[in-house]
């Protein structure tokens, strides 16, 4: 299995511009509550131009924008509008809606097989969700780990049972885990058969800064300015 790495968790341009020019990271996620907390407005006319700006910046690595509603015609026209934003642009669909249902696997199916958007399946919790979203022809399954834990299992059993099935199906969707709550969900979750993890800056920033590397680096320099002597 090659990995794909970790995609940023935000819609701020900033943050997705320092992290990108760091090299580190594959992608960008996003969803309606980010845009939000990140006051994206003026309806889809300003979340076109927001992740329009986002999508030329990253590219041609792949951002994730999420459809608005869960009434079926309206998601497919607007799963088709963002798809035609930008080539690295794919869409989220949820699993499925507020009190359940089976249509939105429909669409998923529909949008990869007979539109050729890619989808990127998202708000599951277990296995047994991703490797339907697989078999209905997702590019990405999006499996919350951070809820998953916080229901009281462990996260990690659960992505070692979504690789193990996707590569007995031979299957060629790429595993997201999402929710990330902690530094420590990011590798372990890699290790554990994650494709991507999605991480917010303040994760990221807490893998790259290490207190230890900070004592080590003023004393380089302490002692460098000595030699100067």
């Amino acid at each position: 299995m090659k990995l794909t790495g970790i995609f940023l968790d935000t819609g701020k341009i900033p943050e997705i511009r320092k992290y990108h020019e760091l090299g580190i990271i594959r992608g960008v996620t996003t969803n309606p509550t980010i845009l939000r907390k990140d006051g994206i407005a003026g309806g889809w006319p300003g979340i076109e131009k927001h992740c329009k700006e986002i999508a030329q910046l990253i590219a041609p690595h792949p951002l994730s924008v999420e459809v608005t509603t869960n009434v079926m015609a309206e998601m497919q026209e607007q799963a088709l509008m963002i798809a035609a934003w930008a080539k690295n642009i794919n869409v989220k669909i949820t699993i499925h809606g507020p009190d359940g249902g089976t249509e939105n696997l429909k669409l998923v199916h529909e949008l990869e097989n007979k539109h050729n958007v890619r989808v990127n399946v998202t708000a599951m919790m277990s296995a047994q969700q991703c490797l339907l979203a697989a078999m209905a022809g997702a590019t990405y399954v999006s499996i919350f780990g951070g809820r998953v834990n916080n229901m009281g299992y462990n996260s990690c059993h659960e992505i070692r049972r979504i690789r193990g099935l996707l590569d007995a199906f031979n299957s060629t969707a790429k595993i997201i885990v999402g929710s990330t709550r902690e530094v420590l969900n990011i590798v372990e979750w890699f290790e554990a058969g994650a494709d991507i993890v999605t991480a917010v800056p303040d994760l990221i920033e807490g893998m790259l800064v290490h207190p230890y590397s900070k004592e080590t680096v003023r004393m380089f320099l302490e002692d460098g300015a000595r030699l100067q002597k």
